[in-house]
Parts: structure tokens; C-alpha cells; sequence
């Protein structure tokens, strides 16, 4: 691979340049998302992880409610801090804590675990729905150069759902401290949106170079995206269009940095 430069920039200047022009794009892409979301495609499109992660709620409530909620309550009884809130809270004529506490832990494990299912789905298959839409009529200068874009967006998508499961129920205990709950929420879902989206973004019209340079240049500006996201996930309503709105997000963004990525380089000479 042979890379020219076409300014006398120096590499920190490029990043910093090239950090600054990712972060004020982010309300573009976000506005651009908007436009695109009203589009008949993709409005349909959000029917898919939607109902998906519908089904995928149902059907881990069914298979996993009452086995998850016996060992919660096993595991509660040996919380001393537990008892004792629920003995005094008895005591003076108020509830029983482990009648609530128990199923709002187990529809907090569950739950995200839809949640997360459908946002893998839509990286997987939504995804070049979302690149197909925007590339036909925004970016039809932007080649296809990736490689292996299958096995990219499948792998990612597999381990960023285990990491997501595996941070969400290890830090579950910390939900106990004010305001964790809502702290850890924000930051799995931006951790989510932000590492499966971003390389899906670009993973179809991106070379393995140009992938990792953009991924480095862009890190806060898809970061970002992902906090925002998150934000918006604390809303119910938001549930039902996210996974697709992040992704004509993510879309934009990315396809709009591998843009100026090309003008700014010659790349693969």
C-alpha cells in the first residue's frame, strides 16, 4: 500500500485537524439522519429490529422469568444489608423491599438483552439497507473498497453484545448506589451504539487502512454520537426508531469522514 500526502501538515496536525472536522459533523449526520428517517424505506426498516427485539423480550421472559427470579431471591437472602432494610420496612407497616426488588433486577437483566439483540440486528442486516439508501443518493462518489464486510460486521456485532451482557450484569450491584443506575445505563449503551454502529458505518466502503484511520481520527465524534444515542434510549419511545436512526447516524457520519479522508489522501495508489 503506498500513502501520499497532499498538504505538508504534520501527523498531529492531520489528526487534530481531521478530530476538530469529525466533531462538528456530528450535528450534520444527525441532521442528515433525520431527512433519511422519513423515507418510506426507512421507515419500514424499523419494523425489523423492532419487532425482533420485541419477540427476543417475550421470549426470554417466558424461558428465563421464573428460573432467574428463584436464584435472585436465593442470592437476596444472603444480603445482610437486604434483610435488614426488609425487616425494618415490615416492620413498620410499610412493604416487603425483596417483593419489588427481585423482579425489577430481573427485568433489568433481561430486558437490555432485547434491547441489545436488536441493535446487533440491525448492524447485521439493517445496516447495508441504511448504506444502500444514503450511498445511492449522498454518496455516490464513495467507492466500495472494504473486504470481508460479512465477517467484520457479524464478529463485531457478536462481541460487543457479549461485552455489553457481560458490563451490564457484572455492574448491576453498583446500581444500589445513587445515581449509578442512570450513570452505568448511559455509558453501556453509549459503549453499544458507539462500537457496533461505527464499524458497520463504514466497514462496506472502506479499506482495511482507511477502516482503522477513520476509526482513530473519529473516536470522539462517534463517541459522541453513541452518548447522544444513549441519552435518547432512556425514553421508551425512542426504543422503537433508535436502532435505525443510530444507524443512518452512524452511516452519515462515517461515509461522510471516509469522504474527506479521500480527498485529503491518495490512498492504495
Amino acid at each position: 500500500m503506498t500513502v501520499l500526502r497532499t498538504d505538508s501538515a504534520t501527523p498531529e496536525q492531520d489528526r487534530f485537524s481531521s478530530a476538530g472536522a469529525g466533531a462538528a459533523s456530528v450535528g450534520q449526520a444527525f441532521k442528515r439522519a433525520l431527512v433519511s428517517q422519513c423515507h418510506p424505506t426507512m421507515l419500514f426498516a424499523v419494523l425489523l429490529p423492532f419487532l425482533i427485539a420485541l419477540a427476543g423480550a417475550f421470549l426470554l421472559l417466558w424461558l428465563f422469568w421464573t428460573p432467574l427470579t428463584d436464584w435472585l431471591r436465593a442470592e437476596v437472602s444472603h444480603w445482610d444489608f437486604i434483610n435488614r432494610m426488609d425487616e425494618w420496612l415490615v416492620a413498620v407497616g410499610l412493604f416487603s423491599l425483596k417483593i419489588y426488588l427481585i423482579p425489577v433486577i430481573a427485568a433489568a437483566i433481561l430486558l437490555p438483552v432485547s434491547g441489545i439483540l436488536g441493535l446487533a440486528i440491525a448492524a447485521v442486516f439493517v445496516m447495508p439497507l441504511v448504506l444502500r439508501h444514503v450511498g445511492q443518493r449522498e454518496y455516490v462518489a464513495v467507492t466500495r473498497q472494504g473486504k470481508f464486510s460479512t465477517a467484520v460486521s457479524v464478529w463485531n456485532a457478536v462481541w460487543v453484545s457479549l461485552a455489553f451482557a457481560a458490563g451490564w450484569v457484572l455492574t448491576l450491584p453498583l446500581w444500589l448506589v445513587p445515581p449509578m443506575a442512570v450513570v452505568l445505563s448511559i455509558f453501556w449503551w453509549a459503549f453499544a451504539f458507539s462500537r457496533m454502529m461505527r464499524v458497520d458505518a463504514i466497514v462496506e466502503h472502506a479499506s482495511p487502512a482507511e477502516r482503522k484511520l477513520i476509526l482513530e481520527r473519529n473516536n470522539g465524534g462517534f463517541w459522541t454520537i453513541g452518548l447522544i444515542c444513549s441519552l435518547l434510549n432512556l425514553l421508551p419511545p425512542a426504543w422503537v426508531i433508535l436502532p435505525v436512526f443510530s444507524a443512518l447516524v452512524y452511516a452519515h457520519y462515517g461515509l461522510e469522514a471516509l469522504k474527506r479522508l479521500r480527498q485529503d489522501r491518495v490512498i492504495d495508489v
